[in-house]
């Protein structure tokens, strides 16, 4: 196929179809807002990706954008290394080059958060070689309801129930950004099976004893109760409008409570402790991603728990999200737990 037949495909097929048009329409909206010359893309073989691949090469070919589309293959499965290149031969029809990133690192405990962090580390640092400030990922409106569950699951706060922004910060040089958020997965499977005709099923997302797979499988028995993903996502909306009202108080009470040096962060004890739960919660891990970087908060129920520990008189020093805690008469002083974050592959 030429490379002039496969984009007048791509083109064409988004406006065949008055939903795939507008998707792709309120796709271009986003980028055009962004206003980045290049991205990085975040692709794993499946019916997300693959749709934002698709529709990042349709606009690519509108607006000259660059995009680098980059698939990290974590051989944490046999025939790993074998879907990977599937992918490639799969995106390499369309003029679509795929780079394939491997990981090094064994993961052993908590496979899907390890491979996560892994992937952005690795991807972040993709970024930094092509000098790209931006990663695109295909989450999408099912993705950001199932992570709501999860969350309201593990009795997260006010952010953890806001779930996924569109765009956030992986760290102080790179951009997370989801354009999808508000597309159904049926539309993207719908795009990818036009485009591609076919995708990569991950066994993985079968898999029950992972906690996202049991959320998945409840969509099915809300939907026959009368309640459906669009509802639930208007509430995490409202969720997510009340938490931008508390995120602007934070930083007042930060700037008056919270002294940052390059090694340590103090926070004004006698005033922390006078503080509601939920702003505690949130002082602690704004405080803990200014040391460590991190990109996720540690979960609520263990800040919860440390600073029920902090407000007894026979509290001496803890450690939570990479950082270790100490306090004295005035301060509660945070600093970096000096430990390596993965264990290496042996060869």
């Amino acid at each position: 196929m030429s490379k002039k037949n496969s984009s007048a495909i791509l083109k064409n097929r988004f406006f065949d179809s008055k939903d795939l048009s507008s998707i792709y329409l309120n796709f271009k909206n986003k980028l055009d807002k962004l206003k980045r010359k290049s991205y990085v893309v975040a692709i794993s073989g499946g019916p997300d990706s693959l749709a934002l691949a698709a529709l990042s090469k349709a606009y690519s070919i509108e607006r000259k954008t660059n995009f680098h589309y980059t698939l990290v293959n974590h051989n944490i499965r046999s025939n790993s290394s074998k879907e990977a290149d599937q992918v490639k031969a799969l995106l390499k029809k369309h003029k679509i080059k795929l780079n394939v990133l491997k990981n090094n690192l064994l993961i052993k405990n908590n496979i899907q958060s390890q491979a996560r962090k892994i992937r952005y580390s690795i991807l972040s640092s993709f970024c930094i070689k092509k000098n790209i400030r931006t990663i695109l990922t295909g989450h999408n409106l099912d993705d950001q309801v199932e992570t709501f569950f999860i969350r309201l699951s593990r009795g997260s706060g006010l952010t953890g129930l806001s779930a996924m922004k569109p765009l956030s910060k992986l760290d102080k040089k790179i951009d997370l950004f989801r354009p999808l958020l508000d597309v159904k997965k049926n539309s993207l499977i719908k795009i990818s099976k036009q485009i591609f005709k076919k995708f990569v099923n991950d066994p993985s997302n079968k898999n029950t004893k992972f906690l996202r797979t049991k959320i998945r499988n409840l969509k099915k028995p809300l939907m026959k109760s009368g309640i459906n993903y669009d509802q639930i996502l208007k509430s995490i909306n409202n969720l997510a409008s009340s938490n931008e009202v508390l995120e602007q108080y934070i930083e007042e009470i930060f700037k008056d409570l919270v002294k940052v040096s390059k090694k340590q962060i103090l926070i004004d004890f006698n005033k922390f402790i006078d503080l509601n739960l939920e702003v505690k919660i949130k002082l602690i891990n704004k405080c803990i991603k200014i040391l460590r970087k991190n990109y996720y908060n540690p979960r609520s129920k263990k800040v919860t728990f440390l600073i029920s520990a902090l407000e007894k008189h026979s509290f001496k020093k803890a450690t939570l999200g990479g950082c270790q805690f100490f306090k004295n008469k005035d301060f509660l002083i945070l600093m970096v737990e000096k430990v390596s974050k993965y264990s290496k592959k042996t060869t």
